[in-house]
């Protein structure tokens, strides 16, 4: 009898524990759930309209990481210009004094001429258009703008802001028809400098393109040749080597020995990898440099920025559900972008103002932009 009531209060007492450790889960989850609703509540109290939604808080959030890319890419910015200027110096260097040379050999008097001509016009074209986008504010909108030119206020600044207007967070300002911030050239791409900044780069791509097709008879003719890119090879490693050698001349008390002697000369293995190094770098220019530009002219196609690409594309997936047709409202077909963009307006050509340099300016002051009498949409079905 005694047994029987000792198994039964333990068998009370392992139920009665059970139940404890049921109840502290539930109170664990119960406490787990309610701070979880709870992050929701605040979430959502600070992100109850428009002007301080969900995505304000994700930027607050990742303010830390925008300052950080902000800083790195205000001090690389100088960097990235004098990397540019540096090696189009040397490829216009070896082009004058190693492939000018070879391409004028010939007596045909046509072909000088052509190089000589082409070839200074692009460079000067690159040189101006990339000046110009170094230097030119891309454009700032005024303090004050009247009523008919303001979009919104800037979160940022909390100053009126046009349309096609946004804040740049590494320049810190708001920037007229913002398309992007260029570390290539330091600076924003806007309203006022866009246009040098789409001609550098086709003008870029064309150069390279030139000096590619101009230096590959050369260049076939360097490196696939086997014992001069081996000895050239060799030639570079030579430092390795003698510094190899005169630690074992430090341990066994030996000569020093260099180990490899090349069959080239110093001006011959130097012009070796001119050429080489030349047609590396504008090869692969030209491979990035041309997605680059078919990007950005694909965008001045369809009357967009880069900015303005992502806010349309989520437009024409909300509208398509409906079957509708979503059109950007500054798309006025595909000449007419490049003429808005190339200002080719009051008199001016495309033969002075486009393929010669200029310095003129866009159509207007970017704070009031015209759009289409749409709101910029349109039926898939007309009746």
């Amino acid at each position: 009898m005694r047994e029987h009531t000792k198994i039964s209060l333990y068998s009370l007492n392992s139920l009665s524990a059970m139940d404890d450790k049921k109840r502290k889960r539930r109170n664990i989850c119960s406490r787990m759930l309610d701070q979880w609703r709870y992050f929701k509540f605040c979430l959502r109290s600070l992100t109850y309209n428009s002007f301080n939604d969900r995505w304000m808080a994700f930027d607050t959030c990742m303010e830390p990481l925008f300052w950080l890319v902000g800083v790195v890419s205000k001090y690389m910015g100088p960097l990235m210009v004098v990397l540019v200027i540096l090696l189009t110096s040397v490829v216009i260097s070896v082009f004058y004094l190693c492939i000018l040379p070879r391409c004028l050999e010939n007596e045909d008097h046509v072909q000088t001429i052509f190089h000589l001509t082409f070839g200074h016009w692009l460079l000067v074209n690159i040189a101006f258009h990339y000046y110009k986008g170094v230097t030119t504010p891309p454009g700032y909108p005024p303090q004050i703008v009247s009523e008919t030119g303001v979009a919104s206020i800037c979160k940022k600044c909390i100053a009126p802001k046009p349309p096609r207007t946004h804040h740049c967070s590494i320049c810190n300002k708001c920037i007229l028809k913002m398309d992007h911030h260029c570390p290539w050239v330091n600076n924003c791409i806007g309203h006022y400098n866009h246009r040098y900044f789409m001609l550098f780069c086709i003008y870029m791509w064309i150069g390279t393109l030139y000096v590619c097709i101009s230096a590959w008879p050369l260049f076939r003719q360097e490196f696939f040749d086997p014992k001069k890119t081996f000895d050239s090879l060799m030639a570079g490693s030579l430092f390795l080597t003698f510094l190899h050698s005169y630690q074992a001349s430090l341990k066994n008390s030996t000569s020093l020995q260099s180990g490899y002697v090349s069959s080239l000369t110093t001006a011959e293995s130097t012009y070796h990898k001119a050429i080489v190094f030349q047609f590396i770098i504008c090869f692969s220019v030209l491979i990035a440099l041309g997605l680059l530009t078919f990007w950005h002219a694909r965008l001045v196609s369809r009357g967009e920025t880069s900015i303005e690409k992502y806010t349309n594309d989520s437009e024409r997936a909300r509208l398509k559900k409906v079957n509708v047709v979503y059109k950007s409202p500054y798309n006025f077909g595909v000449l007419e972008n490049w003429r808005k963009l190339f200002g080719l307006y009051g008199g001016r050509t495309f033969w002075r103002h486009v393929l010669l340099p200029s310095s003129h300016g866009p159509e207007h002051d970017g704070t009031q932009w015209n759009a289409q009498i749409t709101p910029g949409f349109l039926p898939k079905s007309l009746p």
